[in-house]
């Protein structure tokens, strides 16, 4: 296999799919950058994910893999690969590890294709990365950085990153004061995500989130931001209901209110943050705002927050991390077994500390 090449003109790094993996490998691509600062890199993100890189000074443009539109289907794939074929880049870096990234890669007619040789893509690629055991007790930005290790490239730090516009960040702080009422930073506004895509398994109780917006809103006179997407609308209003009246009204719903970057402004305004695991938790880790991480079925070593500023609270049970979708038990125990109070004590603290 030859070497990687030096100084390409163009490179095309293909994103993950969802937005918590995307944000779990900004370190790799600002490894990428500073193994080419002369290169253009480009990033192929489905639109979903998009504002991750938006604003990255890691990447110079974004094209939209619009695959539930024009890019949709057999025909829709090909017509992407045409068009970045158009394009001329001399290397492809694949972050993304389906059968369909290598493919879309190699129709394209791009020359050097690297990335790891899971789901049978090997005889794709140019540069294959075997994936080694090793990484399956670390953190996930490590499988990432693996892959440029593997392609004989340099890795820096593992800090996530997200950047965010001066001006998406005062229009943040601007709805917050006009929701909330009252001037930024006159009470504490805690970040709500009762949501995650992955299943029910990952999702903590919504009467517990609503007994724990009770004990907020009693004990540090609190508003509460509830995020998501319009899939977690029901679940917010669940959460709501749950809370009581007095809380309630203090409880301000943006599931499905926001776009991925107003979403992102509007956390790195919280002073406290609640979340399952699910990619708006990443966001929270990036941005530096102390986070309370709630797991069950996924593996907190895997994809817990990787900021030190967080808390992750879980029962360690002999089933879990079972990293299912749907409890194989239909109980739910390691969820249900975590108490609103003891959540609540470690957002109280956090407040506390600030």
């Amino acid at each position: 296999m030859k070497p990687w090449p030096q100084h390409p003109q163009k490179i095309l790094v293909r994103s993950t799919n969802w937005i918590g993996d995307g944000v779990m490998t900004t370190p790799a691509v600002r490894s990428i950058r500073e193994n080419f600062p002369e290169s253009e890199i480009a990033m192929l993100v489905h639109p979903w994910v998009g504002d991750v890189f938006r604003y990255s000074p890691r990447v110079d443009r974004l094209i939209l893999y619009d695959k539930k539109g024009r890019h949709q289907g057999v025909k829709g794939m090909l017509q992407l690969a045409g068009e970045l074929r158009q394009e001329q880049f001399d290397c492809a870096i694949l972050l993304q590890n389906a059968f369909e990234a290598a493919l879309i890669t190699m129709l394209a007619g791009i020359p050097v294709r690297g990335g790891y040789t899971t789901d049978g893509r090997g005889l794709l690629l140019t540069h294959g990365v075997h994936k080694i055991n090793e990484l399956n007790k670390k953190h996930e930005v490590n499988y990432y950085q693996r892959i440029l290790l593997g392609l004989g490239l340099q890795t820096g730090g593992n800090e996530l990153e997200l950047f965010i516009p001066g001006e998406e960040v005062d229009a943040a702080k601007h709805r917050i004061s006009e929701l909330t009422g009252t001037q930024t930073g006159s009470m504490p506004v805690i970040g709500f995500n009762p949501g995650a895509a992955f299943g029910p398994a990952k999702r903590w109780p919504a009467d517990k989130f609503g007994e724990l917006a009770r004990i907020l809103c009693r004990r540090s006179g609190c508003r509460i931001l509830i995020f998501g997407s319009m899939a977690d609308r029901e679940t917010a209003v669940a959460v709501k209901g749950f809370a009581g009246a007095e809380a309630a009204a203090r409880m301000i719903d943006l599931t499905g209110a926001t776009s991925l970057i107003e979403a992102m402004a509007l956390i790195g305004e919280c002073d406290a943050f609640v979340t399952n695991d699910s990619g708006l938790m990443h966001v929270a880790a990036a941005l530096h705002t102390p986070l309370v991480a709630i797991f069950g079925s996924t593996d907190h070593i895997a994809t817990g927050p990787l900021a030190d500023n967080a808390v992750v609270i879980r029962k360690p049970l002999p089933c879990s991390p079972c990293k299912k979708s749907q409890c194989p038990e239909k109980h739910f125990r390691c969820m249900k077994l975590i108490d609103s109070d003891e959540v609540g004590r470690a957002v109280l603290r956090i407040l506390e500390e600030a």
